[in-house]
């Protein structure tokens, strides 16, 4: 392995291994199939760039994130390893140029995503190139039970009949038990070596609060532990929103979200990974490629989808080995609206069949017609046009793509940005002084409250039909606007393009496919309530809870957890605090943040004892998050 240890200090100036890169390197040089389970921060690339860069010829990295694609290949660029990524939108002509780069080049690696496998001329030239190892990131997208299936990946494993004597790498950060199977099944791994890490971070302390005030306790938070943090938050809105509060309360805050140009997302982040705002509030586009170590917090204010992102997105706290928190805030209405966001928006066999026939009417495409043509597609004036909800709409469209019955770009940032330049009283003024264009401009700044402060991303369809008028209407008053320098406004010709890859069949093509649909509905009702469990259990340890979620047992509590730390809190001191509250509410009804300035007591020991009042009958939660008693 001393040839090894060279090249990770020739390039990368590091002079040991960490946990299992080492073993695993060993394998893949060896010659033999790998699958390496190695959580978020655990250094999976070296695992594959070392060994390829120990022999003659080029890695095939197979990865379905454009993101970190672009990210690893400037990496590799910059420490003068040449390499290539083959994203979407390159034109013909250029991957040629590439795959040609790749063939007489020396190039060491090649990164593409599963679906250009699925192009019988560029799997032609990758069968030509000297390749010495294949390496699957994200391998969970193999297994319909992993968190983000991707049928496409299921054709990697035709690659053994090309390369039969070329090692698999097989990455990938979560992976349950079953998900495990899958991967050595579905890439047809020959008689693999598994190596995984422990799921289990002893230095990070999983706590699940109960609170109704999310912005008082994330104020007590940071003040707490005045290091880097994240905040994730399920929507673009509330990234801002957030961050702006934070920063009136006195907290350097800033947000990143997957609206935001390349350039603002680079700024933002640079100021954070810098220090020069403590706080990033940021949606799950924010994480992967990141690699912070002395994140102290993360918090969550809203429920995640499924353990597995969680997991990844919590453990970005702490990788300098110091103690760190991941910290969940769930009020008693979380469990219904993620049940809202995540289950009554999953589209069902009716559902499916109608968005795809309506699809077709869209194009005008006749029955048994339609294969290889190709259209623009912008997702709200469709959804507006049949009146279908947008988020569920956009998840059959999702659907039907990964079943490889329709090619979409995923390109679905709005049409318009824009920005209003004036303050609110001033916009007021025009309004009095241009009735005929009032009715618009409200419409516009009762759907985006936002938009004084940043360039917006703007529905023209939606705002058109709440102010009930034509788009033209809409965009000649965005034109006086703009004359008048009231807005900024942009206008970008980048609508989402939908390939018809098979013949209209209406429900013979869904029939088909309607199995795998009844899947994956399940599979994210499961996960939704494995989180649920997750929050609501009082009586186990959380790092317990986690571990065995992904398979591995674990005998002893962490200690740490909001839960191991709620067993140690003496009892008298419940029982003084819960008569106080309940003398309290016998004058009034209060909630948690006026209870605990009555009582000047922390907001931890205030939530414990209403929690077992709550347990015992003794009070009640209203409507308002007051409390009162029963």
């Amino acid at each position: 392995m001393q040839e090894a240890l060279q090249i990770l200090n020739k390039y990368w100036k590091h002079n040991s291994f960490r946990s299992l890169q080492k073993e695993i390197i060993e394998s893949i040089h060896s010659g033999k199939d790998t699958l390496a389970i190695l959580p978020t921060g655990g250094g999976k690339s070296i695992c594959f760039q070392v060994p390829s860069l120990m022999k003659e010829g080029i890695c095939l990295v197979i990865s379905p994130l454009v993101a970190l694609m672009k990210d690893q290949v400037a990496n590799l660029q910059q420490r003068n390893i040449k390499a290539i990524a083959l994203t979407g939108g390159i034109p013909t002509e250029e991957v040629i140029d590439l795959l040609d780069n790749c063939q007489f080049g020396n190039y060491k690696f090649l990164y593409l995503s599963p679906e250009r496998l699925q192009s019988d001329w560029i799997m032609d030239r990758i069968k030509n190139l000297p390749i010495n190892l294949i390496a699957i990131d994200e391998a969970h997208c193999v297994s319909q039970w992993g968190h983000n299936f991707r049928p496409a990946y299921l054709k990697i494993s035709h690659l053994k009949e090309h390369f039969p004597k070329i090692p698999f790498l097989a990455l990938t950060a979560t992976a349950t038990p079953k998900v495990k199977e899958d991967i050595i099944k579905d890439l047809n791994l020959q008689q693999p070596a598994v190596f995984q890490k422990s799921f289990s971070r002893d230095n990070l302390a999983y706590m699940v609060f109960e609170v109704e005030d999310k912005l008082h306790r994330i104020q007590q938070i940071l003040k707490k532990n005045p290091a880097p943090s994240i905040i994730y938050v399920r929507n673009r809105k509330s990234c801002l929103d957030i961050a702006s509060q934070l920063n009136i309360l006195g907290f350097k805050a800033t947000y990143y979200h997957g609206g935001l140009s390349y350039k603002e997302k680079e700024k933002n982040m640079q100021r954070w990974m810098t220090e020069e705002t403590q706080v990033i509030v940021a949606t799950n586009a924010f994480g992967m490629g990141i690699d912070k170590a002395n994140v102290k917090t993360v918090i969550h204010i809203q429920l995640p989808e499924n353990l597995e992102n969680y997991y990844q997105e919590a453990g970005r706290a702490g990788r300098d080995g110091n103690k760190a928190y991941a910290i969940l805030l769930n009020s008693p209405s979380d469990s219904l609206q993620a049940e809202s966001q995540f289950i009554n928006n999953l589209p069902d066999r009716p559902f499916l069949n109608m968005a795809y026939v309506k699809l077709c009417n869209y194009f005008q495409i006749a029955y048994g017609e339609g294969i290889n043509e190709q259209f623009t597609f912008n997702l709200n004036h469709f959804c507006t046009k049949y009146s279908f909800p947008i988020l569920k709409t956009y998840q059959a469209l999702q659907f039907l793509d990964q079943q490889g019955i329709i090619n979409l770009s995923q390109e679905f940032s709005e049409k318009i940005t824009l920005q209003f330049l004036i303050p609110s009283k001033e916009v007021i003024r025009y309004n009095s002084l241009n009735p005929n264009d009032e009715e618009i401009i409200l419409a516009i700044l009762r759907t985006y409250p936002g938009i004084y402060e940043m360039q917006t991303p703007f529905n023209l369809s939606l705002i058109a039909k709440k102010a009930n008028v034509k788009e033209e209407a809409v965009h000649l008053v965005f034109k006086k606007l703009t004359e008048k320098e009231i807005i900024d406004y942009h206008a970008k010709n980048n609508d989402a393009t939908i390939l018809f890859n098979e013949v209209r069949e209406d429900e013979r093509t869904i029939n088909r496919v309607i199995k795998h649909l009844n899947q994956q509905n399940q599979l994210k009702k499961d996960q939704l309530a494995s989180v649920i469990d997750y929050i609501n259990n009082k009586n186990q340890c959380k790092s317990q809870l986690l571990l065995a979620y992904f398979g591995e047992k674990s005998s002893s509590e962490c200690g740490i957890c909001s839960y191991c730390i709620s067993k140690s809190k003496p009892a008298y001191l419940d029982k003084e605090l819960s008569n106080v509250i309940l003398e309290l509410l016998q004058k009034e009804n209060l909630n948690s943040r006026e209870l605990e300035k009555k009582t000047q007591k922390s907001a931890d020991a205030i939530i414990f004892a209403l929690q077992s009042l709550l347990e015992q009958d003794k009070i009640k939660i209203l409507p308002n998050n007051k409390y009162t008693l029963q």
